[in-house]
């Protein structure tokens, strides 16, 4: 007889979809951790109304769907029914509460309303995490088929796909991009800077939001500027230049595919560790995981292209000139990186260098409101009046408090959304950019030619 699990569950009368759910949700407590954490969180009811106060949604809709608490109780409750002694007695007893195919469409709705952005977790005093929450149920209804369709496009391209990359960018497209750039940065400025592929041996393995190489060329010319200066060490990967996950954002399984190719890839050309670029999911994904599912304590490490920039400018090898930026600027957290406290400072300190006028957004730093676009709803554009009017009006709010030309947003997905949020709010003149662009306006390029000069 096979062994029944510790989370079985018996769905009694139920079919399709609601039994299908309860199934994942079972092989999930299973085979992962997310049972203990789940069965405290079913103990605690908690209505302080402190989550909705922090949460960018409700505050515009007022809707009781969008409390976060109120969300996530969804799977709790169903979680108390089904899974507990005490649920499955008053169940059968009581008839109070069955899952239905209506209870699982209000579900899918709730969840994807969520940006996942975690900032209503800085104030729960029971310190529940509702952006895991909403994670969890995301993916237990994506094992049933129930989730956006662009996310499952997009990774089934990356996983199985021919190009192996969310943007399906063949690998000879890449290389004349990256040729293309090339030119472009000798036009500019007159210096000789290059996007290495597939070097063996190097320290960094560079993996940016392949969609990097579409829409942001200011971004990659600063960086590989930045590398080629300082002497790092790095390449690009042409079995996985990719490092978008929007596993993150729906499924465990998804997330820890995509990670193990990371490491593979880092492994294949025998490099030191990740160089994540400017995107914040990518960046949390790889940093977070790699060592979950690809090697533990001998996982490669992982760091942010600021964190790296940051160290070398500070060590005297990045020659950045102060205020060479004179418009005002303004600087966006991307809650993958900040709302942990994780990376706050280190680009604060290169715009205050470099800016003339630099303000900040105010909440900032870990208590940021999100750009809306979080949680991989920006990928969907199906929502954007959604994802734009409602989940974005905090950031528009906060934007134009500010005033600034520029907002500096380090991350593919806060950029592509801070942009329409701007679009859709009326915010025309403000000009929405990476940390890099900015670096590769304010580099002292007479002290970088003197420097080549004297080492020639």
């Amino acid at each position: 007889m096979p062994r029944k699990m510790p989370y079985y569950v018996e769905p009694y009368d139920l079919v399709g979809r609601p039994a299908r759910f309860l199934e994942a949700f079972a092989a999930i407590l299973e085979h992962s951790t997310y049972g203990p954490v789940i069965d405290f969180y079913a103990r605690l009811k908690t209505r302080c109304a402190r989550c909705p106060d922090l949460c960018p949604v409700y505050q515009v809709t007022g809707e009781k769907r969008d409390i976060p608490c109120e969300r996530s109780d969804m799977l709790l409750e169903v979680y108390r029914r089904y899974f507990t002694t005490r649920g499955k007695m008053k169940g059968r007893l009581l008839d109070d509460f069955e899952l239905t195919d209506e209870y699982l469409d209000d579900m899918a709705e709730s969840y994807w309303r969520c940006t996942a952005c975690r900032r209503c977790k800085l104030e729960c005093p029971m310190g529940i995490d509702h952006g895991l929450i909403t994670h969890l149920a995301r993916w237990i209804l994506s094992e049933i088929g129930i989730v956006p369709k662009a996310l499952v496009v997009s990774v089934r391209e990356q996983l199985e796909g021919e190009t192996k990359n969310t943007s399906a960018i063949p690998v000879p497209a890449l290389q004349d991009n990256c040729a293309f750039l090339e030119d472009e940065i000798r036009e500019m400025f007159g210096y000789e800077a290059k996007f290495p592929i597939d070097v063996k041996g190097a320290e960094w393995v560079f993996f940016p939001a392949v969609s990097d190489y579409l829409l942001e060329a200011d971004t990659l010319m600063g960086i590989a500027v930045v590398m080629q200066i300082t002497g790092g060490s790095w390449t690009i990967g042409t079995g996985d230049f990719d490092g978008i996950n929007y596993g993150l954002f729906y499924s465990d399984r998804m997330l820890g595919r995509i990670v193990r190719n990371e490491a593979a890839e880092v492994r294949r050309l025998e490099a030191k560790g990740v160089l994540a670029g400017e995107c914040g999911h990518a960046t949390r994904a790889a940093k977070g995981f790699i060592p979950t599912y690809a090697g533990g304590e001998n996982a490669p490490p992982v760091m942010n292209i600021m964190q790296y920039t940051h160290r070398v400018w500070k060590e005297g090898k990045l020659p950045l000139l102060a205020g060479a930026i004179k418009e005002r600027v303004t600087y966006h957290d991307p809650c993958n990186i900040a709302r942990s406290g994780w990376i706050l400072e280190e680009p604060r300190d290169i715009l205050k260098h470099i800016c003339a006028d630099y303000v900040d957004m105010f909440p900032n730093r870990r208590e940021n409101y999100c750009c809306g676009g979080g949680g991989g709803s920006v990928s969907i554009d199906e929502i954007r009046e959604f994802r734009t009017k409602t989940g974005g009006k905090a950031k528009a709010d906060q934007i134009r408090a500010t005033g600034a030309k520029y907002v500096v947003a380090p991350c593919a997905n806060c950029k592509k959304q801070v942009r329409e949020v701007c679009e859709d709010h009326g915010l025309s003149e403000v000009e929405t950019v990476g940390l890099h662009d900015l670096i590769l306006k304010a580099i002292d390029w007479d002290r970088v030619k003197n420097v080549k000069k004297e080492t020639a």
